[in-house]
């Protein structure tokens, strides 16, 4: 592989999958920098595609993110974006009340993690928090989500966006099975700072 593959002859710009996985990290442009000695200025230049690394400097900055040069520098087939129904991952959370099948793909920089959820009747969560983002879109059934000290009672076709740092938690009150689409920026399986 030459330097132009991976520096943007290609089209391949890596500028954006360094910032957000040193944000993910909770990382300044000078904690990186002085890890991959180089300078604060040249690290920003590279984050916004602007400046063009050596192999040298990204296997520095990489190793500074705690992450191989293949992170960076390696796009996903197209055929990795497809959830097939058939091979979706699912797993059952608290004896079968609460089943997922996992609809997103795992890529360097995704943001996004999805799921089709099915509550079944009976079934209510512990209320959270946590950092990010979260929609819910009722796709059949009738969901109670609780959201600060209020009850959204959301139908079929229904659908909430809300900052998951507020306190939140779902419900089903009915006697029938609820399937939703939840898309959060929350990484569960945290296989988007693994790959």
């Amino acid at each position: 592989m030459s330097l132009d593959d991976i520096t943007g002859a290609n089209g391949l710009l890596i500028g954006k999958t360094i910032r957000v996985r040193r944000q993910k990290l909770k990382l300044t442009l000078q904690d990186v920098a002085e890890d991959a000695d180089i300078s604060i200025g040249y690290l920003s230049l590279i984050e916004r595609d602007k400046a063009v690394p050596t192999l040298t400097t990204l296997a520095a900055i990489s190793k500074a993110l705690g992450v191989g040069m293949e992170f960076l520098i390696t796009r996903p087939q197209p055929t990795n974006c497809v959830s097939r129904a058939k091979n979706r991952p699912q797993f059952v959370v608290g004896s079968a009340q609460l089943r997922y099948e996992r609809l997103g793909a795992t890529f360097p920089g995704n943001e996004l993690s999805s799921f089709i959820m099915t509550l079944e009747p009976g079934y209510q969560s512990d209320i959270v928090t946590h950092a990010g983002e979260e929609t819910i879109f009722v796709l059949t059934g009738e969901l109670d989500i609780t959201l600060e000290d209020e009850i959204l009672t959301l139908a079929e076709g229904d659908s909430a966006h809300y900052d998951a740092n507020r306190p939140h938690g779902w419900a089903n009150r009915t006697d029938a099975p609820v399937r939703a689409l939840w898309t959060g920026t929350i990484d569960l399986f945290e296989d988007r700072s693994a790959t």
